[in-house]
């Protein structure tokens, strides 16, 4: 994280995510210290639809621009936050050019590499022979799964945690999770998102859902 002139505080979850790391508890934890007069900028993957909803009910208002397939710029400032707006929005701006010329140098670097970054391996819950309920099966799942088990975590981080598997995706792959209850918001981003899926009600309450990125 880094501070500018006009309380500009940083955080990028990238390099948590490529790590498998869920990077929840670590905005919560940075949104936590921040002051009134701090404008928080995120770096992420993608645009992280659970968080705006979080921090709108804290009192943030919110930016999101994407920058590359893999990189989402949010900036959260607080209504309370007396400095001018344009203000803000400059210092945002001069931030946002500077990454964005940053990482237009790191793609003529790499130009002749032509592997994306946008699918950068899978959790270690991956499995290739697994069906929902983790028995063997033969030769059924043909494609990459990555599953997850949500089942615990408080909101939004079963959310979170199933975007991000996805980010990581290939079109056509596979993530297989299993939730406390049916993700009613979730179904309404895999929509929006053109995934295909299919909810399995358990009789415990809990709900598995298989999801086909699109």
């Amino acid at each position: 994280m880094s501070e500018t002139a006009v309380n500009l505080v940083e955080l990028d979850v990238r390099p948590h995510l490529s790590k498998k790391l869920e990077p929840f508890q670590l905005i919560m934890d940075t949104v936590k210290g921040l002051k009134h007069e701090d404008v928080f900028v995120l770096h992420a993957p993608f645009k992280p639809t659970p968080l705006l909803g979080i921090l709108k009910m804290k009192g943030y208002s919110s930016t999101s621009e994407r920058l590359e397939s893999n990189h989402w710029v949010t900036t959260f400032v607080h209504k309370k936050n007396k400095a001018a707006r344009g203000k803000i929005a400059a210092a945002v701006e001069l931030n946002t050019s500077v990454r964005r010329e940053s990482a237009s140098l790191s793609v003529e670097d790499s130009a002749s590499d032509n592997v994306s970054s946008y699918c950068e391996g899978h959790p270690e819950e991956m499995a290739l022979t697994l069906d929902f309920e983790g028995s063997p099966q033969e030769a059924i799942l043909q494609e990459p799964t990555i599953i997850l088990d949500n089942r615990g975590l408080e909101p939004p981080q079963p959310m979170m945690r199933t975007l991000a598997a996805l980010e990581r995706c290939k079109p056509g792959e596979v993530v297989l999770i299993h939730n406390d209850r049916v993700p009613v918001f979730l179904i309404e981003e895999l929509n929006q998102l053109g995934c295909l899926y299919t909810v399995d009600d358990q009789a415990d309450g809990t709900a598995k859902v298989r999801i086909e990125k699109g």
